[in-house]
Formats: structure tokens, sequence, C-alpha cells
């Protein structure tokens, strides 16, 4: 159901998707960006959908509580509780060992409003999960949600940032004048 729910969403909003599944793994961690607005998780979920892709993401915990909370797990959401400080790097970390397959999307601007830089949270969860680090995009220019490309992590943080903020620089977002193509 939720792969043609996707399919559908792409299709009556007139985006295309874009996931070259030859060179997907199992388990990654997957950079949603840019991340300037709402619609940005409708696009993100209807691709993983689309390609039926178990997807988990972190959301503030009011999400997941209250009557529309079972919806929003049902989407893949697990509520955090931002008040609180903690670990969620371990916690991302031991939620993607204890699946056999799972995409964690990590908005890595960590909020929809204009950043100085990114949160590197998705670089530590990846390298401590020992996972990958799927580069996935919303070119709202072309219409075209996808993954760009698939980076297994080196020991080497500037240069793998480097590739990071490369690809991301001729990604356009809904609202650019939010997007800080500048990363680290």
């Amino acid at each position: 159901m939720k792969a043609f729910l996707g399919k559908l969403i792409l299709k009556i909003l007139g985006w295309k998707s874009d996931y070259p599944k030859d060179y997907m793994v199992d388990k990654f961690v997957m950079i949603a960006a840019p991340h300037t607005s709402n619609w940005d998780l409708v696009y993100a979920l209807a691709v993983f959908w689309k390609y039926k892709i178990p997807v988990k993401f972190f959301i503030k915990d009011t999400f997941t509580k209250g009557l529309h909370g079972g919806l929003f797990k049902t989407m893949g959401a697990i509520g955090v509780d931002r008040s609180k400080t903690g670990n969620l790097v371990h916690h991302a970390a031991a939620t993607i060992q204890k699946m056999d397959k799972v995409a964690l999307m990590v908005p890595a601007e960590g909020t929809r409003s204009k950043v100085k830089k990114w949160k590197t949270g998705f670089y530590h969860i990846a390298k401590k999960a020992n996972v990958p680090v799927a580069l996935g995009y919303l070119d709202y220019k072309n219409k075209v949600a996808g993954v760009g490309d698939l980076l297994t992590l080196t020991s080497d943080f500037d240069t793998d940032m480097k590739k990071i903020e490369d690809f991301y620089s001729t990604i356009t977002a809904k609202y650019p004048e939010k997007y800080n193509k500048k990363i680290y």
C-alpha cells in the first residue's frame, strides 16, 4: 500500500524520483537536504515508500503522542524529547544495529530555518553504526527527489565533508534563502 501511495504522491505533485537501487545497502544513514519546508518530509517519504525502503526518522516527541502519534510512528517517526540532553548519536546507532534493513533519515541542517553550518550528527551516527551515508536530496528546481551517492566514510572528516558539500552545492531548496550550502 505504501509503495502505491508513494508513486501516487510523486505523480500527482509532478515529481520524479532518482533512486539508483544497484548500489544501495540494507542499512544506511540518509542525509535529508535541503530541509527548508515541511513538504520535504512528504517528498522524501514518497520516495522511500515507492522503493519499499524501511525508513526511520527523528521528530519532536509531541508528534508521536496523542491521536496523531500512531500515524507518525507508522510513517517511521521516532519521538525525541528535545528538552532532555542525551546521546542521540548512540541511540540512533543502536536503532540501526537492531534492524535488518533501515534507512535512518537525518536532516543535517537540524531545522527548516537557515543555519550557519550543518550539524554533523549524521556523520557520527554512520561512523558509530559502521554504515555508509546516502546523499538524499530534494531538488525543487527540477522537481526531483532522490539519492545522489552512497559514501563509505573514511577516517578523514574534512575530506568526507568536502565530498558531501560539493554534491549539495548544486541542489535547489524550496526556499533557497533558508539553505546554507556551506555545510561545515
